[in-house]
């Protein structure tokens, strides 16, 4: 039988499947539980920039606006939180449904000091990163190719540390989270040569980050007994919304409703499979 896990890693063009057997097979369920397991504020950090076209990507806000929307139908306080690159364009679909913090691009003292009080002053209950370019072992953000982008990216790790109920999202193995099995990502040829080393109470891996904050929305939505992942027509608006704003898919570089190669119509497929495979177990809205 078909699994939440299976729909969101389905059409792997990365490699990321080859971390599945170093996870729980039901990992995407067990962050979920982690989340259910708390109440409160929880900070949403995303945003990857894509140093080619001047511009952040596609992948990864719309996931995390999902996710948002969510987690405030079941009664959660939501912060996004991200750096110049990609705050303008969560703020531009959100409104004012949720707070926006932009993380200054600073150096590692400042940094850590900013995530403190930042972390102080919301008192989150639980840390989501989707997408979000992790420290490497050489204090480096590097993207898929190897390349620096450390002077584009805020250093957002400072605020996994600290706290003891974090989930990351990835898919290549650059990203906050993937410190769980850094190793392996570093051996394993397709992905990164150079993991983040930022590792998360739970990873979830998909095929494409925004399908693994699909992925657990649903079973967020399974483990509550209720449907709160978005319509196939509200990710439309979520991505269509991120593009008007100036974001771009990270494989064309162009200003598109792709994420990472794929379309719109095979990225509402996946949202299309997790709402049968709900609805498969009686799960409603």
């Amino acid at each position: 039988m078909e699994t939440i896990e299976d729909i969101m890693l389905d059409n792997d063009r990365r490699g990321i499947s080859a971390l599945r057997p170093s996870l729980s097979a039901d990992f995407c369920t067990r962050a979920a539980d982690l989340i259910l397991g708390q109440e409160g504020t929880v900070l949403i950090v995303t945003g990857f920039y894509i140093l080619p076209a001047g511009a952040g990507e596609t992948d990864g806000p719309p996931g995390a606006v999902v996710i948002g929307e969510g987690l405030a139908a079941l009664g959660y306080e939501v912060v996004y939180v991200s750096d110049r690159y990609a705050v303008p364009e969560i703020r531009h679909t959100v409104g004012d449904a949720a707070d926006v913090v932009e993380f200054p691009i600073a150096s590692e003292e400042e940094s850590e000091e900013f995530a403190i009080d930042l972390l102080s002053a919301r008192s989150p209950s639980v840390l989501i990163a989707i997408e979000r370019c992790g420290m490497t072992d050489e204090g480096k953000f590097r993207n898929m190719h190897g390349t620096d982008i450390t002077d584009y990216n805020a250093k957002t790790d400072f605020l996994f540390g600290p706290h003891d109920c974090t989930v990351g999202v990835g898919d290549g193995g650059n990203e906050i989270g993937m410190g769980n099995c850094a190793d392996l990502v570093a051996s394993t040829e397709q992905l990164v040569g150079q993991p983040c080393i930022t590792g998360t109470t739970e990873l979830v891996i998909a095929s494409t980050s925004n399908w693994g904050g699909y992925g657990l929305v649903a079973a967020l939505s399974e483990r509550a007994g209720r449907n709160v992942l978005a319509t196939e027509e509200r990710e439309r608006e979520i991505l269509e919304s991120f593009v008007e704003a100036g974001l771009v898919d990270g494989m064309t570089r162009r200003q598109a409703p792709m994420v990472d190669g794929f379309s719109q119509e095979e990225n509402s497929a996946v949202v299309r499979r997790l709402h049968e495979y709900l609805a498969g177990r009686g799960i409603s809205a």
